[in-house]
């Protein structure tokens, strides 16, 4: 089969499309025949070694596909079912052999394959971050950084469920619009205003319950600068680079700050929690109460140019990659 591999760590030059042996299942298991792979920034970090993970490697996480093997013992799924996952290593494949505790099940008549690779992980992280990391309420205000983005756009979403009021950030006008299309009340133009001082505008001067932040180093210091009296800072990724040491000094002279650096896997630790997190999702999905934007498709072949596109903040949405 083919699958896009990293010998060594690097930019997206090193990503190889090549012959590799197809799985077979073991024990708790399934082969997967991959309908669609995820793109994500975490992809990123492990091809770049800044999430350490020794070459070689088949790259990815997330997908979905339709079984086509089982290992010894598996019940749970069987040969023609559809399933999704959002932590599989090695999803840049044209198969991948899955623990069949990642695996949740996809109605196809509902949710199409290459809409669920494009939900999964993204779609839980959101749901994470406005459900557990900082449960927001009705008649509070988040802040949602890169909110035309693959998270940030489902997050808005997900926000205006609960009842919040969202400010987002976006680097164009086009973004922008993409945004304010998910529910976004008001949309910062960052690259035209400065978000510190929009914001406070914004809020009366009183700043926001809640940033949820996956840009990092460039937008940290404003962050502390827009939350009101004991505000949370939800760092979920670092796009720009990671947060140097902070002297926590700071949180106390800026009024009792929460600052948080989880990842979706702390908040699907166990299976129930990874199934009321999908089931949500693709529930949201399949009842046209959550939209799922697809940016780009790309063939699995393209990968690199695929990163080249995300790590350029030249993408809105999701961008998925098709055997």
């Amino acid at each position: 089969m083919k699958a896009v591999r990293v010998k060594e760590h690097g930019g997206p030059e090193i990503l190889g499309y090549e012959d590799v042996p197809e799985p077979e299942p073991k024990a708790g298991e399934a082969l997967v025949r991959v309908a669609a792979a995820g793109v994500n920034y975490i992809d990123t970090y492990h091809r770049s070694g800044l999430y350490p993970t020794e070459p070689p490697f088949t790259l990815g996480l997330e997908g979905a596909g339709e079984v086509v093997a089982v290992g010894e013992g598996v019940e749970e799924v069987k040969p023609g079912d559809y399933v999704a996952w959002a932590s599989v290593p090695g999803s840049y494949a044209e198969y991948v052999a899955a623990p069949v505790d990642k695996l949740v099940p996809v109605n196809v008549t509902l949710v199409e394959a290459r809409v669920a690779a494009a939900a999964m992980l993204q779609g839980m992280t959101a749901h994470y971050l406005t459900h557990s990391a900082f449960p927001l309420e009705e008649g509070q205000t988040a802040l949602v950084h890169a909110a035309a983005g693959g998270v940030g756009l489902l997050l808005v979403q997900m926000a205006k469920m609960r009842g919040a009021r969202v400010i987002g950030t976006a680097g164009t006008e086009e973004k922008a619009n993409l945004a304010k299309g998910s529910g976004a009340d008001e949309v910062i133009v960052y690259t035209r205003e400065d978000f510190v001082e929009r914001t406070k505008e914004l809020t009366g001067g009183e700043g926001v319950h809640v940033v949820y932040d996956g840009v990092g180093k460039a937008t940290f210091d404003g962050d502390l600068d827009v939350l009101r009296l004991r505000g949370y800072l939800v760092l979920f990724g670092q796009s720009s680079g990671p947060v140097p040491p902070v002297d926590l000094q700071v949180l106390n002279q800026k009024g009792g700050l929460f600052v948080t650096r989880p990842s979706l896997a702390h908040y699907t630790a166990t299976r129930e929690e990874l199934m009321w997190r999908a089931e949500s999702v693709l529930s949201w999905i399949g009842q046209n109460n959550l939209q799922v934007r697809i940016g780009a498709t790309y063939p699995l072949a393209e990968a690199a140019q695929a990163h080249r596109d995300l790590e350029g903040r030249r993408t809105t949405g999701k961008l998925i990659l098709v055997p």
